[in-house]
């Protein structure tokens, strides 16, 4: 089995130490985020296939990938660097710094190890097409030979991503807009034309809508075919996608919603900021079984 850690959540920044510790006792409990029983997930080596993190901060979590290799156990990092505006990212660390760390695991771990995600595109007024398009091309010129593969997708309109973006935009002055399908595409067909001179593919995380434009393909982001690579080995894996159009494989995802206090206005994992540090200061036990008890 391949586990994931966590697209609910940034394990890697604020949960590395209970990770760890977890790691060490060869397995963990996880809540049912649509109120089924709990769950427990092994993460010992014959029950764990691989890994794959997901962050925007990898700086706290040096030891756990080096834990993970110890055991033998191959792992991806899906890596979110965006260098938005700080009205849609309250906190989160500067490119420059994440694009260093992204080098650190290319450089241990090989150019197959990481992926970088621009992800997702949101049209503000702060962030339009022609800013996304100056913004991405900087920052794929900083990442060329570090990784292969970009994962994009365009911002959709969930409850919590539309309340987010509603209460940054009364804050900060802007104004964001779900754009029409000919216009994604568009701004997508540039960005892949910018990738692919930096040595990457654009894939399109979960975008059947999109499917089509020219130098995109759909992302797998729980890649077996990638982790076999970094393995150096056949990973075993039946694909079993998250969602219509989804190409990952199967997997089981240990972290949480509600407790991740990057504070991205854009969200769909968190629905306050305030409710996820609340979480991590205050109900998360880096020694405890659960990411964040029942």
């Amino acid at each position: 089995m391949i586990v994931s850690a966590s697209y609910r959540t940034d394990i890697p920044a604020f949960y590395g130490r209970w990770f760890v510790n977890r790691l060490a006792a060869g397995w963990c409990c996880t809540t049912n985020p649509y109120g089924g029983p709990p769950g427990r997930v092994d993460l010992v080596p014959g029950a764990v296939d691989g890994f794959v993190f997901w962050t925007r901060n990898l700086e706290p979590f040096a030891g756990g990938l080096e834990a993970v290799s110890a055991l033998g156990l191959p792992f991806v990092v899906q890596f979110t660097v965006t260098g938005y505006p700080q009205a849609l990212e309250r906190s989160v660390i500067e490119p420059g710094r994440a694009v260093g760390q992204m080098r650190r695991v290319r450089d241990r771990w090989g150019p197959r190890a990481v992926v970088w995600r621009y992800d997702p595109l949101v049209f503000t007024s702060l962030t339009p097409p022609a800013w996304h398009r100056a913004n991405f091309t900087a920052l794929a010129a900083a990442l060329a030979g570090v990784t292969d593969e970009v994962v994009a997708s365009v911002m959709q309109p969930y409850r919590k991503t539309t309340r987010g973006l509603d209460a940054a935009a009364r804050v900060h002055g802007f104004s964001w807009r779900d754009p029409p399908p000919e216009e994604r595409q568009a701004v997508l067909a540039e960005l892949a034309g910018i990738a692919a001179g930096q040595g990457m593919a654009l894939t399109l995380c979960t975008q059947p809508a999109l499917a089509g434009i020219p130098g995109t393909r759909p992302a797998a982001c729980i890649d077996a075919g990638r982790l076999s690579d970094v393995a150096g080995r056949p990973i075993p894996a039946r694909r079993k996608g998250n969602r219509v159009g989804c190409a990952c494989a199967e997997s089981r995802d240990i972290g949480a919603y509600e407790t991740c206090p990057h504070g991205c206005a854009y969200c769909y994992a968190v629905t306050s900021r305030t409710t996820a540090r609340h979480h991590l200061t205050r109900r998360h036990d880096p020694d405890g079984e659960f990411l964040l008890p029942p």
